[in-house]
């Protein structure tokens, strides 16, 4: 037997008796009953106006405007079990998936969608994407509640944000819905056991995965699921893609918060079209890391990732500085190192022992550093002769070693000079063994890129040979003077073979 539901006139009548009753209790019940019935068909309403129409959503929920690459993402999560894009910087990714992230729960009856979204580290998940989901919720006046990583819709979460510990392929067990939507953001930097935990969420044909992230690692998981012939849907967006460069027709607001065609420019610039770090942020394309070159992506890249493990006390130490001396227009550049960390950087436009040599001091105040290492080729022996001398009137107490990398390698029959062991083992060494923590280094993106550009050989006695600085500086028109003060910062050896100024 069908029981129907009440009309308007009869609610109205009995809402009436009540008030006259002053039975507050039923009431209550009557507008939650209201509340429920007006939610439902709200829902109704938005999943049958909306559900094939993401663009559509934007506009009508948010009042915004998406862009051709961002209805292209929209469109192809509703059309694709996995997506996959990979896009250079600056284009709105982020924002995007948490487009993607509120149309589905938002055109989905609570109870039957859930969204799970992950990213390499805790700090992303929160400050990144679930940032934007905060800005679409309350620009939209969505449903429900969202807290820092998780959404609530009448007391039942529907979705969250996590980062399990990478080997756990059972991270995500539990959920259970018809319409699981799976997001990982900076995918670049999520393990494979992850992946295989996403996959096991959406294995029906109502569910999705989207992978969003910059190209930077060529040895990722994610270059495999961009591979054609993977079974993904794969997008790539490019900064010559962007409204900025296209002249698509977008509002100021949009315009402003994409690249910019200048900065596209200065990085050619800066880069070079071959560097792998252009590839990834301008082009949004992987790279092949060449045969002879001697850092490679993939090591540098994993090496940026943010554990988010505390690191003890002893891990950041020594204190120590890096002194690249500029010299026929260079930049003379500082960089700090704290054990296992790459830190802080100071750059100056000057070559005067006289004005190099109190910026050293500045940094060593500011950090405590115990030694110093100088390059002392050509002005940095001048700088060294600064740096003892107001040692000796008590103006710092750091240990100032002299590096010149063109003498005599410590293991000669293997290297070329002092220069080609550096790179070898402290740039190549300490990548591939993951030696370093760059996650926080200051102006990393043009030190990476720069520590990516050198090459190597071997010389008739068989020795590696990497590729001078001076002929860098030929076929590419910049020095890698952040890379090699980067260098210098770690460069251990100087207790056992270097000349102690």
């Amino acid at each position: 037997m069908t029981t129907t539901a009440p009309s308007v006139e009869q609610i109205r009548r009995q809402i009436d008796q009540l008030v006259r009753a002053g039975d507050t209790r039923q009431l209550r019940q009557i507008r939650d009953q209201l509340k429920n019935r007006l939610d439902r068909q709200q829902v109704a309403e938005r999943t049958a106006r909306y559900q094939r129409d993401p663009v559509g959503w934007v506009r009508g929920r948010l009042r915004q405007v998406v862009w051709s690459r961002q209805r292209q993402i929209l469109e192809a999560v509703r059309d694709h079990r996995r997506t996959a894009v990979r896009s250079c910087h600056g284009v709105g990714k982020s924002h995007t998936a948490s487009l993607v992230a509120s149309w589905w729960l938002d055109t989905h009856p609570p109870g039957e969608a859930f969204v799970v979204t992950s990213a390499p580290t805790f700090a992303q998940v929160r400050a990144i994407l679930w940032r934007y989901i905060r800005r679409v919720h309350r620009a939209g006046r969505l449903p429900g509640r969202v807290n820092q990583t998780e959404w609530h819709i009448d007391e039942e979460m529907v979705a969250f944000g996590r980062k399990p510990a990478d080997h756990d392929e059972s991270a995500f067990q539990g959920i259970h819905a018809r319409y699981v939507l799976v997001i990982l953001d900076e995918a670049c930097g999520i393990p494979e056991q992850l992946w295989v935990a996403a996959d096991a969420l959406t294995t029906n044909t109502d569910c999705r995965i989207l992978a969003i992230g910059n190209p930077d690692n060529p040895a990722s998981h994610f270059r495999k699921v961009c591979t054609p012939g993977s079974g993904w849907h794969v997008i790539g967006i490019s900064a010559f893609d962007s409204p900025n460069l296209t002249g698509e027709a977008v509002p100021d607001e949009v315009a402003q918060a994409l690249v910019s065609r200048e900065w596209v420019e200065e990085k050619l610039t800066e880069w070079g079209e071959d560097n792998p770090l252009y590839r990834s942020k301008v082009l949004g394309e992987f790279s092949a890391d060449a045969p002879n070159q001697v850092v490679r992506a993939a090591d540098i890249a994993a090496c940026r990732i943010d554990t988010e493990t505390r690191p003890k006390a002893a891990d950041l130490l020594p204190v120590e500085l890096g002194v690249d001396v500029g010299g026929g227009g260079d930049e003379t550049v500082i960089r700090e190192r704290r054990g296992v960390r790459a830190g802080r950087e100071w750059r100056a436009h000057t070559d005067r022992p006289e004005q190099i040599a109190p910026l050293v001091i500045a940094a060593i105040k500011e950090t405590g550093a115990t030694a110093v290492k100088v390059d002392s080729i050509g002005v940095g022996f001048g700088v060294i002769g600064e740096l003892r001398n107001a040692a000796g009137r008590g103006e710092h107490q750091a240990r100032i070693h002299g590096v010149n990398v063109g003498e005599r390698a410590s293991e000669p029959g293997k290297f070329l000079n002092l220069r080609a062991e550096m790179w070898w083992s402290l740039g190549r060494g300490l990548s591939e063994r993951h030696g370093w923590d760059l996650s926080a280094m200051e102006n990393a993106d043009a030190t990476v890129a720069q520590l990516l550009t050198p090459r190597w050989d071997t010389d008739p006695q068989g020795r590696i040979r990497v590729e001078p600085k001076d002929e860098i500086k030929k076929r590419l028109g910049r020095s890698p003077d952040n890379a090699d003060a980067l260098l210098l910062a770690f460069y251990a050896a100087a207790r056992t073979r270097v000349r102690w100024m």
